[in-house]
């Protein structure tokens, strides 16, 4: 079984959705038969490589709110990340452009690495405050997680991944996803936004009863029962 998520590293609901995934497999007795994908989704394609300022203020001027109300809504996205074990510091992040992240991601997949890579970059970016759109800053972090950086750094300069990264969000355009974390379990069931654990619990249920049917097995043909109104006796 598949499990898709449309996810950018910037978004501090897709990590804390991320967590709520793995507990949610974690109980989910087919674990080992399930596949997670990571696909691409930008919250801000035309992000510059680097922002400046605090993160307050930038989320105040987003929303045209005062920096108290701003403060007010980073509060309450630190103690939900608190509540599944998130350190997930503002004050320290450094966003910007999350196109050569997507392309790194990629890459890490090939390898076998991408959930490690993704969680890389979550942590990087939410509780270390790394420059996430920096090349050098992605050269390094794929390093930490086993990837050869010699090769990392030849696949960014050469724009590998671009064409992978623009398919996944035209798909998520065609999918009509507006918002991550975006989930889709084998193409038959979705769900949309940080559902905790039990929520998404249902949705693999559901996928893995729809994909796996049960088998009618007739032990013994002769046996008594009833039909209608009549039975035997």
């Amino acid at each position: 079984m598949k499990v898709e998520i449309w996810s950018d590293v910037v978004c501090p609901w897709c990590y804390i959705g991320k967590r709520n995934l793995e507990a949610a497999l974690a109980g989910f007795e087919h674990r080992d038969e399930v596949e997670v994908v990571w696909r691409a989704f930008e919250l801000d394609p035309a992000a510059p490589e680097h922002r400046e300022g605090p993160y307050v203020d930038r989320l105040a001027r987003k929303y045209r709110t005062t920096v108290e109300a701003a403060q007010g809504m980073i509060d309450r996205l630190a103690a939900a990340g608190a509540g599944v074990g998130l350190d997930l510091r503002f004050d320290r992040a450094q966003p910007g452009n999350t196109f050569d992240a997507h392309r790194l991601l990629h890459l890490a997949a090939t390898h076998g690495v991408q959930d490690e890579m993704k969680e890389r970059l979550f942590r990087a970016t939410f509780t270390e405050g790394e420059a996430i759109g920096r090349r050098e800053v992605l050269v390094r972090l794929a390093g930490e997680v086993g990837l050869d950086t010699t090769e990392v750094e030849e696949a960014l300069a050469s724009g590998a991944g671009a064409d992978e990264v623009r398919a996944e969000e035209a798909e998520a355009a065609t999918l009509e996803i507006t918002g991550v974390p975006f989930f889709v379990v084998d193409r038959t069931f979705a769900i949309s936004g940080a559902h905790p654990p039990q929520a998404l619990g249902r949705i693999l249920a559901k996928a893995w009863a729809a994909s796996h049917p049960p088998t009618l097995v007739l032990s013994d043909a002769s046996a008594p029962g009833c039909d209608g109104d009549a039975c035997e006796v």
